[in-house]
């Protein structure tokens, strides 16, 4: 699964995605997972490259614009802003599969998870299925 973690200038996702790649390096997960950033101002070159994009979720309003004049056809989600700063990879790739599975049910973006339609309440600091599929 390749990951695209964009922000508003590049900064804050080089940061989230080197820590996870590295992450994924250590653990020798390079030819299951990728994580990379790109500026939003970039998406609509790369976006096609990846399996879901993640925004930051200052991004909310420059997204809604984005979608008036463009089709992606690829599942984009807004991380939660409590989650943003403290993403792990295991989180990261959990809620990648799941941001997929949903996308691919109704095609809608950007994907949300059933619940976290306000990305300001959202309380979770890990996955959405570790955080309300539990078993």
């Amino acid at each position: 699964m390749k990951i695209l973690i964009c922000c508003g200038g590049g900064f804050s996702s080089s940061y989230v995605a080197m820590r996870m790649q590295k992450e994924i390096n250590e653990r020798n997960l390079e030819n299951q997972y990728q994580v990379d950033f790109l500026p939003f101002s970039l998406i609509l070159e790369k976006f096609e490259e990846y399996d879901v994009i993640m925004l930051c979720p200052h991004l909310k309003m420059e997204l809604a614009k984005l979608l008036k004049t463009h089709s992606l056809d690829k599942p984009i989600y807004l991380l939660p802003p409590r989650i943003y700063g403290m993403m792990t990879l295991d989180a990261i790739i959990e809620d990648g599969e799941d941001i997929i599975q949903l996308f691919e049910s109704d095609h809608h973006n950007p994907v949300v998870f059933p619940g976290e339609e306000n990305l300001l309440r959202i309380q979770r600091h890990q996955s959405y299925r570790k955080t309300y599929m539990k078993k």
